[in-house]
């Protein structure tokens, strides 16, 4: 009941404060809101009043949950399965990032083992197609599967950018899972 008189109090006193100008305003608002403090009626965010230690993550790693009975080798393209486990990246698959160890879930049940993965950087690979002339142009970079990359779209799973063409079809390849998630989208007209 007592909201009820404060929400009829406000609609009392805001024309009046827009009527009488700033001084009587800031008057106003600090006698309501000492009153609601006062009574338990302030519906505002609490503060700290101690410290609260936070669970911070690393900005380029990022820990996934394994598929069942299978093993991502350290330097592997993760990718994601419709069921939502980290694999060895198949053609189509989301890329997650570089597995940065090995995750061995070959005896374990789905999720029972989590993959490290960057998710972000620069990496030296061997592109298919690529050359000095691509390079300048910064081609997308797709995989067909955890260790086979291309520049060539098909059905396969985009990773990043070729940064630049060092020699033959080596290349350091931009790569940033969300952006090529959110490429990925786009092409298919989602965004």
């Amino acid at each position: 009941m007592k909201t009820l008189y404060i929400l009829a109090a406000l609609a009392v006193v805001l024309p009046l404060l827009a009527f009488f100008g700033k001084p009587l305003a800031v008057k106003a608002h600090d006698a309501l809101f000492g009153y609601m403090a006062k009574t338990g009626l302030v519906l505002g965010m609490a503060t700290l009043g101690t410290n609260k230690p936070r669970d911070y993550q690393v900005g380029e790693r990022e820990d996934y949950p394994v598929v069942a009975a299978d093993i991502i080798y350290e330097g592997a393209a993760v990718g994601e399965n419709a069921s939502g486990y980290s694999r060895p990246l198949a053609a189509g698959d989301p890329f997650q990032g570089f597995a940065l160890r090995t995750a061995d879930n070959s005896t374990g049940a789905a999720g029972a083992v989590n993959v490290e993965c960057k998710t972000r950087g620069r990496v030296v690979l061997e592109v298919a197609g690529a050359s000095a002339v691509t390079a300048n142009d910064r081609p997308l970079v797709y995989a067909s599967d955890d260790d086979t990359f291309t520049l060539t779209a098909s059905t396969n799973s985009i990773i990043g950018r070729v940064s630049r063409w060092i020699s033959g079809t080596l290349c350091v390849v931009e790569f940033d899972a969300a952006l090529a998630a959110a490429e990925t989208a786009r092409i298919a007209g989602d965004v």
